[in-house]
């Protein structure tokens, strides 16, 4: 008998409890071994980079760490930075996160503040405002 295959609902279920839990205890733990900045890494020693969020699997083995530098400067030199040291991240999470087994660590710079300003620039523009304008307010 064949197997049932997922419908693309299924695949893009939320994420479960367990799966945010970890995750933000994974955020946690990159954010204080950047924060000390201990690293042999050159490009990585003295920078200022926001871990904003990590997505991690149902299965709990791979995680996505999206990352933003401070001032967003050189984002490609310190992506190519962490994504070196993403074993050395993960024997770091690995003693520290009290999991079964550490997850394979991913690195991708976030982009949702540029889309944020990108969203508030359109919604600024005349023609846009014009048309989301409270009916009910008058102008004077």
């Amino acid at each position: 008998m064949p197997r049932r295959r997922s419908s693309e609902r299924e695949k893009k279920r939320a994420p479960g409890q367990r799966q945010l839990r970890v995750g933000e205890e994974l955020r946690h733990l990159l954010a204080q071994l950047l924060e000390r900045g201990n690293m042999r890494d050159p490009d990585l020693r003295d920078a200022s980079i926001t871990v904003t969020s990590v997505d991690v699997s149902p299965d709990l083995r791979n995680a996505t760490a999206f990352v933003v530098p401070l001032g967003g400067k050189d984002e490609e030199r310190f992506l190519a930075a962490l994504r070196r040291a993403a074993p050395w991240f993960r024997a770091r999470v690995s003693e520290s996160a009290g999991l079964r087994s550490a997850p394979d660590i991913r690195f991708e710079l976030d982009r949702t503040f540029d889309e944020a300003d990108r969203i508030g620039a359109l919604l600024r523009r005349p023609d846009v405002a014009r048309d989301i304008k409270d009916p009910e307010i008058k102008d004077d």
